[in-house]
Formats: structure tokens, sequence, C-alpha cells
């Protein structure tokens, strides 16, 4: 399985874009070089730390969470198809209760009321 890597980082307020641009394609380059996948992020971590402009950087690995997403997504989509088990057993429930019902309305004598005169 392939490890999926978010990485953010932030630089001088004073950085001219030219140079932004140029950092930004430098990591770029070391990612391609590593086959297009961040292989070594340790790599990339120091070249970050080294480099004057990177004031701060993150790097998270997001794969994992990418997986439980998905993970609850499917549980969610099960749910709403089959309407979930709890709605299953109070729907189970109610059906039960209503021909209980019908049963004893049925068995029950009919009720007369006087005729007023």
């Amino acid at each position: 399985m392939q490890r999926t890597y978010e990485l953010m980082f932030i630089v001088r307020p004073d950085m001219a874009e030219e140079d932004q641009d140029k950092l930004v394609a430098n990591l770029e380059g070391q990612v391609a070089t590593a086959g297009g996948t961040v292989k070594n992020v340790k790599e990339l971590e120091r070249r970050l730390r080294v480099t004057e402009p990177v004031i701060k950087f993150i790097t998270v690995r997001i794969d994992e969470e990418q997986k439980r997403l998905a993970k609850v997504k499917a549980l969610r989509d099960a749910k709403v198809r089959g309407k979930g088990t709890r709605a299953a057993a109070a729907e189970a429930a109610a059906a039960a209760a209503a021909e209980t019902a019908a049963t004893a309305a049925a068995d029950a004598p009919p009720v007369v009321t006087p005729a007023s005169a």
C-alpha cells in the first residue's frame, strides 16, 4: 500500500513571489526524483529545515485518515440502504404491535350501546 502525505510550509512574508515559485519547484523536483511519491520525508524535512525562508512546516500522513473516512462512509451508506439496525428493529416492533392490536380487536366482543327512545 502506498502512503500518502500532505506537506504544508510557511515562508517569510517578505519573500518574493518568484523565489517562492523556485522553492516550490525545488521541492516538487525532490518529490519527482523520489518517483513522484514521498519516499524520503526525512530528506524533504531536512531541506525545509535548512532553507532559510521557511519559517514552519508540517508533514502529515493522511492515508490512514482516508481509510478511516472510507470505512465510516461505507457504514453510513449501509445504514441508509438498510435503514440501519435501530430503524429496522423499531419498524419490526411497530409491525408486531399493530398485528397484536388488530388481533385483539378482532377477538373482542362487539360493543352494544342502548338506543335512546
